[in-house]
């Protein structure tokens, strides 16, 4: 069925990025103010670094990051250049219909697709919020549009089926438009839900780079799909030890339970020490895991 993508919003004088062939073979997404978003410290690790405590202080890392905490960062943690090739956007594919701020390649020729996957209550303007979380979603905006990628951030009424129909709709898009292109969807909170839902799939799954779930569910399900036993992408988890909507032990036995069942499968996890159930978006190191990521993959 013709899927139709269309801006709402045209943008400005797209930012110059290089051009270049998606997927290709040992690419890796180059460095953008890594000392601002690495990881604080590490505190405890096991499983050869897969699984990590990290040091988490409120008040070095949202207090003294933020000019109203929670709300708007510092300006030295975002570059505002992506609003240059931002745009608000719907994709109608038959009878589903999604919006979202798409900000990078969004016609196509993408190197790298990043979907980014909200909570309950959210909105596609929230993975777009350049000042929110520390200014982490306006970081995965530049390393996307500086490494020739696109960044998708949909708006999904509901995280059940419907949603994941929508999220799937974008995915074929952007597999279509940008073939060859390793695809990443990253869901927070009950996002979860759409994410486990794709990697179960048989039709997205073989088009997945990576899971990232920041704060988010688990579905032990997934052990027993056609994607786990294939081993076709890895999975990352971050979880806050104090988030007390999620508690993080259930993803630290997920993740016990994938170790076991499949040693090799390519699965981190990381425990941000003391943190609560937004920790994980703010404080997840993209670059450091979308490069792992590729690096697993073979891209």
């Amino acid at each position: 069925m013709r899927r139709r993508l269309a801006p709402f919003v045209l943008g400005a004088v797209a930012l110059a990025v290089a051009a270049g062939g998606a997927g290709a073979a040992g690419f890796r997404l180059a460095a953008w103010k890594d000392d601002l978003f690495k990881y604080p410290a590490v505190i405890s690790s096991k499983d050869d670094g897969a699984y990590v405590v990290v040091d988490y202080n409120q008040k070095r890392d949202l207090d003294d990051r933020d000019i109203v905490p929670e709300k708007q960062t510092k300006p030295e943690y975002v570059d505002l250049s992506t609003k240059k090739v931002e745009q608000d956007m719907t994709l109608t594919d038959g009878a589903t219909k999604v919006q979202f701020i798409g900000v990078g390649k969004v016609q196509g020729k993408a190197k790298i697709v990043v979907i980014y996957v909200h909570g309950r209550n959210g909105n596609r303007f929230q993975g777009a919020n350049d000042g929110m979380f520390g200014g982490n979603f306006n970081r995965i905006k530049n390393l996307m549009v500086r490494n020739g990628g696109v960044y998708l951030s949909p708006g999904l009424p509901d995280l059940g089926a419907p949603g994941a129909r929508q999220v799937k709709a974008l995915v074929k898009q952007y597999a279509e438009n940008s073939p060859g292109a390793p695809i990443f969807i990253a869901c927070g909170s009950l996002g979860g839900q759409v994410c486990w839902a794709l990697a179960k799939d048989p039709e997205v799954a073989p088009l997945l780079g990576g899971l990232l779930l920041m704060g988010s569910t688990h579905d032990d399900g997934f052990l027993k799909s056609a994607a786990f036993k294939a081993r076709q992408f890895p999975i990352y988890l971050g979880h806050g030890s104090h988030d007390i909507i999620l508690n993080w032990k259930g993803q630290a036995g997920f993740y016990a339970k994938v170790k076991k069942a499949a040693p090799d499968y390519p699965i981190r996890f990381a425990l941000f020490q003391s943190g609560s159930h937004g920790t994980p978006i703010r404080m997840t190191d993209w670059r450091m895991q979308l490069n792992w990521m590729l690096q697993v993959d073979g891209k």
